[in-house]
């Protein structure tokens, strides 16, 4: 008679635990996102070279596929129905068709790539080639090299212009940033900046580039009309993230060695408000109104909202151990967070007046990148 009630009481709990999952799902589906469409992420897995599809209407990983050791850069494609990243390892960059979850290319690239970035049209991506100190453009249609370049000693990150006219690379050995043309790849102009510069952000009107250093405590500003050094701003601390305002007017840069967020003018080129975060605030994602910043405290394993406008730090969010990138959905009703110690993809509703964690999806090993794709 027990054993029967036992089971009675489980079958009982796993169906309202199945509702409970269906009723979690139904709330978090976008509006827009009408029958036939899907919503998915792609978490790249650093530690076993795969990457994870997750279904974010299901809240659950319908696919785990094998993308080459120390995978990186992963984006989706602008245009097309597709994922491409990076293998650093393997020196090449591959692409996923997202409706079958294979992937349909593998593109030699060279030597230790990090990242990629699109033409504003889609039909091209870059990659510095770090090992190789070299930088090609690839055709996304044909999945063809049709342009390489040189660049400094190691290249860390390439990025185009809003205008689609120039590739701004920063070359990590050298302390200089490469201004190439980008059709053809060659070289414009090279400018020295702070030590080690590693990542680059461009403001909407392409006047401006602004590249973090990687062992020193400073931002370098380049005129990139006059192709020339700005500034060197003192931060503080070592610049783990750059997070430009929609507009352009305000830089974020949050600094875990400093435990807070810097705020930069982008038109004055000053440095101006400090919040402290944290232990460790080393990534943020911003909202489409810039309302809201949530930053990821990778040490207090916390996502910490900062209210923009009034500049306020609120209640944080806790997700993991390790939360460093994270994205929002189209609409912003997501926040998605991958924890590289915890090996999970948090979910955070946040159309709600207190984001709160939804659930904690698991995901490869040692996760890392992250992309989002509505198809």
């Amino acid at each position: 008679m027990s054993r029967r009630l036992n089971n009675r009481l489980i079958l009982a709990v796993a169906i309202l635990t199945g509702l409970a999952a269906r009723e979690v799902a139904l709330e978090l589906r976008p509006a827009f996102l009408r029958p036939g469409l899907h919503l998915m992420a792609y978490v790249g897995n650093t530690a076993d070279g795969t990457l994870t599809v997750v279904d974010l209407v299901k809240l659950s990983p319908v696919a785990t596929v094998s993308v080459g050791d120390g995978p990186s850069g992963v984006r989706a494609h602008p245009t097309r129905n597709e994922i491409w990243g990076l293998s650093s390892a393997g020196g090449y960059a591959w692409v996923l068709d997202v409706k079958t979850n294979q992937i349909v290319a593998r593109i030699p690239v060279g030597a230790v790539p990090y990242a990629l970035d699109f033409s504003p049209d889609g039909r091209r991506a870059y990659v510095a080639a770090s090992g190789a100190n070299a930088v090609v453009a690839i055709d996304c249609a044909s999945r063809a090299v049709i342009a390489r370049g040189r660049a400094g000693r190691k290249p860390w990150i390439a990025r185009l212009t809003p205008d689609g006219k120039t590739v701004v690379v920063s070359n990590r050995d050298d302390g200089t940033v490469s201004l190439l043309d980008a059709v053809s790849l060659a070289s414009s102009a090279t400018i020295s900046v702070a030590p080690q510069p590693e990542q680059i952000t461009v403001l909407p009107d392409g006047g401006k580039g602004f590249v973090s250093s990687g062992t020193s405590s400073q931002v370098s500003v380049i005129d990139l009309r006059r192709k020339l050094l700005l500034a060197n701003l003192s931060l503080g601390g070592t610049p783990d993230a750059l997070i430009l305002k929609p507009d352009g007017g305000e830089l974020y840069i949050p600094l875990s060695t400093a435990h807070g967020l810097v705020v930069v003018n982008t038109s004055t080129n000053e440095v101006g408000d400090f919040l402290i975060l944290g232990m460790s605030p080393s990534a943020g994602t911003l909202t489409g109104d810039a309302a809201t910043l949530y930053v990821s405290d990778s040490g207090a394993g916390h996502i910490v909202p900062v209210a923009i406008g009034a500049r306020q730090v609120q209640r944080p969010i806790t997700v993991g151990q390790d939360p460093h990138t994270s994205l929002l959905t189209p609409g912003g009703d997501i926040l998605l967070v991958v924890d590289s110690a915890s090996n999970e993809l948090a979910v955070i509703r946040t159309n709600t007046p207190t984001p709160r964690l939804i659930t904690l999806i698991p995901v490869g090993q040692r996760p890392r990148d992250l992309a989002v794709k509505i198809f």
